[in-house]
C-alpha cells in the first residue's frame, strides 16, 4: 500500500493548496518573487477560468484556495502554477541576487515537487480555511494584524480593497 495521499478531484470543491519552497528556504523573502508568484497565479486563473478564493504568500511557503469551474483541474493548475512561477523566479534571481539563490547547482529548485490539497465541502470549513490562512503571518511575527500582510487576500476581505489577484466569493 502507497503512503502518498490521495488527492481527490472529481467533484466542484474549493480546494485548499499548499506547497513549499524546497528545503523550507526563504525564496519568497524578497518583494519581487512575491510579486512573480502573484502574477503566474493571476495567469493560471485566467488560463483555466478558475477563481481564487484567498491566498497568503509566506517566506517559505504559499496557501491557496481556488475553485474550477469543472472537476479535474487541480493538478494542472498546480503544475503550471509551480512551474511557470519557478522559471520566473530563477531567473529574477540569476539576473538580480545570485549570491542568494545558487542556481547553477544540479538539482537546485524553487518548490518540493508535491503539493497538499483539502477538499473544501462547506461554508464553515472555508471561513475556517480562509482565516487560518490568513493569520499566518501573525502566527509568524510578520505583521500584528493579517490585513496588513500586503501578500494575503485579507485586506479584500477586511475592506474590499484589492490585493493584486482578484478574489470571488464562491457561493
Amino acid at each position: 500500500m502507497s503512503d502518498r495521499r490521495r488527492v481527490i478531484d472529481d467533484r466542484l470543491y474549493c480546494h485548499f493548496i499548499t506547497f513549499s519552497c524546497d528545503r523550507r528556504r526563504r525564496l519568497l523573502d524578497l518583494d519581487c518573487p512575491k510579486r512573480i508568484l502573484m502574477g503566474q497565479l493571476n495567469d493560471q486563473l485566467e488560463r483555466q477560468k478558475a477563481r481564487c478564493v484567498g491566498f497568503v504568500i509566506m517566506p517559505d511557503h504559499v496557501h491557496a484556495v481556488v475553485w474550477f469551474p469543472e472537476a479535474g483541474q487541480l493538478s494542472r493548475f498546480v503544475h503550471g502554477w509551480k512551474r511557470l512561477s519557478s522559471y520566473a523566479i530563477r531567473q529574477w534571481y540569476r539576473q538580480q541576487k545570485a549570491r542568494y539563490f545558487h542556481t547553477t547547482e544540479p538539482g537546485t529548485r524553487v518548490w518540493t515537487p508535491k503539493y497538499y490539497a483539502f477538499q473544501i465541502d462547506s461554508s464553515d470549513k472555508l471561513e475556517e480555511k480562509l482565516t487560518y490562512m490568513h493569520m499566518n503571518p501573525v502566527r509568524a511575527g510578520l505583521v500584528e494584524r493579517a490585513v496588513d500582510w500586503p501578500w494575503s487576500s485579507a485586506r479584500w476581505y477586511e475592506t474590499r480593497r484589492s490585493v493584486g489577484v482578484p478574489i470571488d466569493w464562491v457561493h
